[in-house]
């Protein structure tokens, strides 16, 4: 039962006839007698003891660090965690380790694609919708032998062990089986995003020496088709859907195969097993700031990175489902699908434009990925909870004052509990189930990664999906691994401490100002170290002696450029980033990153870049409202047209202006860091317009490029 009811039953009355008070004043009476023996069982007083520990310590002493884990098996002065199960060193073993241990287990699931409709738009635009069935499983055992005979198939086709092969296919089960399959044979595996840009395909493969790739029909005719005659060593194009059989029209010398097919090819060669030192992925970066970079990431260092991740998530075991949407060539998918197969769970394959009932490409009336598969365990970036966020608080708003005052009321009063270690059941089940209903109702665990999520958008999943929200920090670099927060630390804005399979230490930043002497906490670049660090980039030996380093211990360490903030309790907050930071004209420091976040909070804000150039006294700012509150603005000042001629409007450019201006003063930014002129996008930012990355990162050289008039103009250029 709930603790504290009376608050909480008299909330409720407001909205019930006076017929209904008898029974709330018995289930008031009744939770009243019960609220002792619910404390001592439910362990509320132990949750919030693990929340109000110190869970990382110096183990130097000094405010730089390196800084700890507490919750390790002897302290802090411990050698770090590497590996997961006894014996299980390379990524192979992990599979093996499943299908021996769950050999019926379902492993990977896929939706069954009913029916295809092309729906009209209003505003003529036409939209492929479609009709999905129930899940198809494969269990581990089949998931493995589908595997083996894969990378069988591969070998015929004339792969060799430790020589790269790329994969360039959307998130999907053929992905991973193709990834085991290479796990098995000691191909070393390269990733690249689906979005990525031809001229960054093209120098990932030829930078890497690719004669095989995988691929999906959609990727082969959309992008890789293109530039095929760009990548001269390419042999053989293996494609995992099952249709077509036959392929023409490619370039001679390229054979183009089905998955089936080469899973068909027969002989299984003697495979070479894979060392924990060997090469596993070469992951290309998104490319944020530039042409990607390959990481090269040994076994090891993956099966350290998933021991980490494994340790902060509760009961992690056999009877869970996940569901995986996010791009399987970003490092926090692909680690949270493994730590899945290590532990025996499930795996529903899901995409951003099905992944509920109100996504773009769910027919109207049909079911969504997670009302279907009903997930327990979910990675998200910021941008995907941002979206939840704003389209559930644009419902508050449409609400009735009395509903509208009961959520507010009941989100306040959940919220206040939480601070006291509390569960809140008959709240969440009265006031919540529909907002958790949006993920499949099931949520136990969301783990968030890939930039900073807000502490409104924290705040609002902690409460309203009914489950705690793990805010993680790491890189590529890192295999993902740094820091996540416990399922028990409800507080926001930070990013937990470090993994039991890492150490961090804050080195002094002179130019930004940032120092671990400064009080009350110390503050500098975050620096990580441990097995999880890789083994540097493919072919780039400047950026390895920059990035890198080894000490005297042998241990190797990233610097992550990224500037950070220890807590007391030894959870780190990440406040700015060193290429984030511009120098105004006047001497003024200003994060764009902070700007950023401080103002994706705004209802009229779905994405925003701030821009400053250092021969100026002022920020600006592009942004992509959102369309539903900015034309509702217009209609309430008159204004008629299309989209794009409300975006380009100059009133409008002001009334957002001021309505950002204010939601900055209240977000205490200082007034030089406010942007003074705004641009209104009217095209969103998506990884297919190239101006953002997969995990939605902005990339600042594109949009900086993309905008270049309005950069001048807002200047006064023109």
């Amino acid at each position: 039962f709930e603790s504290h009811l009376k608050t909480k039953q008299h909330l409720i009355c407001l909205s019930l006839p006076l017929h209904r008070l008898s029974s709330l004043t018995l289930v008031w009476v009744c939770s009243f007698i019960t609220f002792l023996p619910w404390y001592f069982l439910s362990g509320a007083g132990t949750n919030l003891d693990r929340a109000r520990r110190v869970k990382a310590r110096s183990v130097s002493g000094r405010p730089a660090g390196p800084y700890r884990a507490t919750n390790r098996a002897g302290g802090i002065h411990q050698k770090l965690v590497w590996s997961l199960h006894l014996g299980v060193d390379t990524l192979d073993k992990v599979m093996v380790h499943g299908a021996t241990r769950f050999p019926e287990r379902d492993c990977l699931g896929t939706r069954e694609v009913l029916n295809e409709e092309d729906e009209l738009q209003p505003n003529g635009k036409v939209f492929k919708k479609v009709i999905l069935g129930e899940y198809q499983w494969m269990s581990y055992e089949e998931t493995y032998q589908a595997a083996v005979c894969f990378g069988s198939g591969l070998a015929a086709l004339g792969q060799r062990p430790q020589c790269n092969i790329a994969i360039f296919c959307e998130t999907r089960a053929e992905w991973m089986i193709a990834a085991q399959a290479c796990f098995i044979y000691n191909f070393p595996l390269v990733t690249l995003y689906s979005t990525l840009g031809g001229a960054a395909i093209a120098h990932g493969l030829n930078e890497t020496e690719i004669t095989h790739i995988i691929t999906s029909k959609d990727l082969l005719h959309s992008r890789l088709k293109a530039i095929l005659l760009e990548v001269p060593r390419l042999q053989h194009i293996i494609v995992v859907d099952s249709k077509p059989t036959s392929w023409p029209g490619f370039p001679r010398g390229i054979m183009v195969h089905n998955l089936v097919a080469v899973q068909e090819l027969g002989s299984r060669p003697d495979n070479s097993k894979p060392l924990p030192s060997d090469i596993a992925v070469i992951m290309y970066t998104s490319g944020s700031t530039g042409i990607p970079k390959g990481v090269m990431i040994s076994h090891s260092n993956i099966i350290a990175g998933i021991t980490g991740m494994a340790e902060r998530i509760p009961d992690l075991d056999e009877t869970d489902t996940y569901i995986g949407y996010l791009p399987l060539a970003h490092v926090l998918e692909l680690s949270a699908e493994m730590v899945c197969i290590s532990h025996g769970c499930r795996i529903g394959y899901s995409s951003p434009q099905t992944l509920a009932d109100q996504s773009t490409k769910i027919k109207k009336g049909s079911k969504g990925d997670t009302s279907v598969l009903k997930p327990t365990l979910m990675a998200a970036v910021p941008e995907i909870m941002d979206r939840i966020y704003k389209n559930v608080m644009t419902k508050v708003e449409e609400m009735s004052s009395v509903q509208r005052t009961l959520f507010v009321l009941a989100y306040n009063y959940k919220m206040e509990q939480m601070t006291k270690g509390y569960r809140t059941p008959l709240c969440d089940s009265l006031v919540f189930r529909k907002v958790r209903s949006l993920l499949g109702g099931h949520m136990r665990v969301l783990l968030s990664g890939g930039a900073p999520l807000s502490a409104a958008t924290q705040r609002f999943m902690n409460i309203c999906l009914c489950c705690p929200v793990g805010q993680g920090y790491g890189l590529t670099e890192t295999c993902g691994a740094g820091t996540i927060s416990e399922m028990w630390d409800y507080s926001t804005g930070r990013v937990g401490a470090p993994l039991v399979c890492s150490e961090i230490t804050l080195k002094d930043w002179e130019e930004g100002g940032y120092y671990s002497t400064d009080k009350p906490n110390p503050r500098g670049e975050i620096v990580i170290g441990g097995p999880n660090v890789t083994m540097g980039y493919y072919k780039n030996e400047v950026k390895n002696r920059e990035d890198f380093f080894v000490d005297s211990n042998g241990q190797r360490w990233f610097c992550t450029g990224d500037i950070g903030e220890l807590h007391p309790d030894g959870c780190l907050k990440i406040i700015d980033r060193k290429k984030d930071l511009v120098k105004l004209q006047a001497g003024e420091y200003v994060s764009l990153g902070k700007v950023e976040a401080m103002l994706k909070n705004c209802p009229f804000v779905d994405n925003i870049c701030a821009y400053a150039n250092s021969d100026q006294s002022y920020v600006i700012g592009f942004v992509v409202p959102n369309q539903k509150q900015l034309t509702v603005l217009a209609e309430q000042r008159g204004l008629r047209g299309s989209w794009e001629e409300i975006c380009n409007n100059p009133d409008m450019e002001r009334d957002v202006l001021r309505i950002i201006t204010e939601a900055a003063l209240s977000a205490k930014l200082e007034r030089f860091e406010i942007p003074k002129k705004i641009r209104l996008s009217a095209e969103p930012w998506t990884p297919e317009t190239g101006l953002v990355t997969d995990a939605f990162k902005l990339k600042r050289k594109e949009l900086k490029s993309h905008y270049q008039d309005d950069i001048e103009r807002m200047y006064g250029g023109k």
